[in-house]
Parts: structure tokens; C-alpha cells; sequence
């Protein structure tokens, strides 16, 4: 199995499912985490130095720091019907969520000095982007982006119908050069529509010294330190992923791959 292919395991005592850490990635900015709660159950963290974005993927959880109460948010059961909902947390700040359904829950980190004054990401604050043509559509919704006062964190899932391809032409951003490109981490964390179903993501250098490619289940993650990094969703398998990133430079800065330049990155 891929190293960069992390896959989820029973639940531990606090409802973790995937747990990753820079230490375990061998990088230097991404932490994530997905915790499945029962109705009732509740996850709690002190602050660190990581500013947090908590991303309710399905289900619903009354959600507070020790600054402010949001209440109950979480609109969807499925990552195919609706948007999500999300809390944003700065460094050093306790949060609590209580689940008041069956919950999934993506727990986004990553080093900040300051950040901001918390603040909630509702469903119906959030318009779905369509992006791409032919067989090349997918469907975005944006949590936090280069514009968002989040400090490092940038956040946002990708709804690719089956049979088209995602992140797509290939495109990477390992490689900071002024004004083009930002070295940014990434994280999929993958859900499909279709029980058994799966789909195909490759992550690969121009040199060929990283390239892997990978069939991904219902619920595994795949780490991208590196590389470029297409997904696509075979005919009936409709894909879902979270996407994570966080780098030195809060901004999507990327190189398409030039074997590629005749297709337009839409």
C-alpha cells in the first residue's frame, strides 16, 4: 500500500477514525483528523498552537469555544445532499462539539501565531461553484479561502460526479516562486456515493521520483506533500473530498504540469 494512502481505523476513545500529524506525514504544516460521534457524545481539545477548522461533513453538533456558543449546525446526511457547515477556532482556544445526531466530523489544523476571532461557516452562507466542462466537471464549495481571515488553513470540498476527472489538468503547488507558485500541503479525504465504489488519484513529480497511483475507498485519505495530484471518479462512482492545505504562504499559487498546457485549468 501507498505511504501517501492513510485509511481509517475503529473508533478510539474520543471517536478518531484518521488521525494525521506533520510528525506522521513527514511534512511540516497539516494536521487532520475525522471523528465519528454517537448522538450525545462529545469531543473536547484545549488550544494549541494550531488554528482549527472543524468541518461538519454529515450530521449535526451543537458547536462552542470558550468565547462563543454557535448552536446546533450541520444541515446535510449525506456529503451528496447539501452543503456543509464549519467553525472556524484560532490558536490557543478551547472547543467543544456535542453531537446531537450520528456526526462526522473533520477536525483541520494548522500553525498560526494569531488567527482570528472564532466564527461559524453556515451552509447557506456557502455558493456551490461549478467548475469545468465536458468530463471535466465538478462542483465546489468553499469553506476557507485566500480571502478568509483564517491565517494558514484553507479549506474546501469538490463534488466530481462519476465518470469526470477533478484537480485536473495536473497541477502542483510544492515549489514557492514569487507571484506563480506556493508551497502548499495537501490532504484528500475521500467519500463515494456508490458502496464499493472508488476512485483512481495519482500524485507524481516532473522527475518521476515521486509517483504513485492509487484506488481509493469510501473514508481513506491521501496525503499530498508533493507532486501533482488528479482524481478521477470512474462512470456511476460519484466522488466526494475535502481538501486541506496550509503552507508558509496563505495562497493557491500553482503550476500546471506542462505536458498539459493545451487544456485550460477551469
Amino acid at each position: 500500500m501507498s505511504k501517501l494512502l492513510v485509511k481509517p481505523h475503529a473508533p478510539d476513545a474520543e471517536g478518531i477514525v484518521t488521525r494525521i500529524t506533520p510528525q506522521s506525514a513527514g511534512w511540516q504544516y497539516i494536521g487532520f483528523e475525522v471523528a465519528h460521534l454517537q448522538p450525545g457524545q462529545t469531543l473536547t481539545r484545549d488550544g494549541n498552537d494550531n488554528e482549527i477548522c472543524l468541518v461538519i461533513i454529515t450530521g449535526k453538533a451543537d458547536i462552542s469555544t470558550e468565547e462563543k456558543q454557535f448552536g446546533v449546525l450541520g444541515e446535510r446526511m449525506s456529503v451528496f445532499d447539501g452543503k456543509p457547515s464549519a467553525v472556524y477556532v484560532p490558536p490557543r482556544m478551547k472547543w467543544t462539539v456535542k453531537a446531537t445526531t450520528d456526526l462526522e466530523l473533520a477536525i483541520c489544523q494548522a500553525p498560526a501565531k494569531k488567527g482570528s476571532a472564532p466564527y461559524a461557516i453556515r451552509a447557506e452562507e456557502i455558493e456551490t461553484l461549478k467548475r469545468g466542462s465536458g468530463t471535466n466537471v465538478r462542483y465546489v464549495n468553499n469553506m476557507l479561502t485566500d480571502t478568509d481571515p483564517s491565517e494558514s488553513l484553507l479549506v474546501v470540498e469538490v463534488i466530481t460526479p462519476g465518470g469526470n476527472w477533478s484537480s485536473y489538468p495536473p497541477h502542483k503547488h510544492d515549489t514557492p516562486i514569487e507571484g506563480k507558485e506556493t508551497y502548499l500541503e495537501e490532504t484528500y479525504y475521500h467519500r463515494n456515493k456508490r458502496k464499493g465504489g472508488y476512485v483512481f488519484q495519482r500524485v507524481y513529480t516532473d522527475d518521476r521520483s515521486l509517483d504513485e497511483t492509487m484506488s481509493v475507498y469510501d473514508g481513506e485519505t491521501v496525503m499530498v506533500p508533493k507532486g501533482y495530484h488528479p482524481v478521477g471518479a470512474p462512470h456511476g462512482c460519484d466522488s466526494y473530498y475535502l481538501n486541506v492545505m496550509a503552507g508558509p504562504t496563505k495562497k493557491w499559487k500553482f503550476s500546471q504540469s506542462p505536458d498539459f498546457l493545451d487544456i485550460a485549468f477551469q
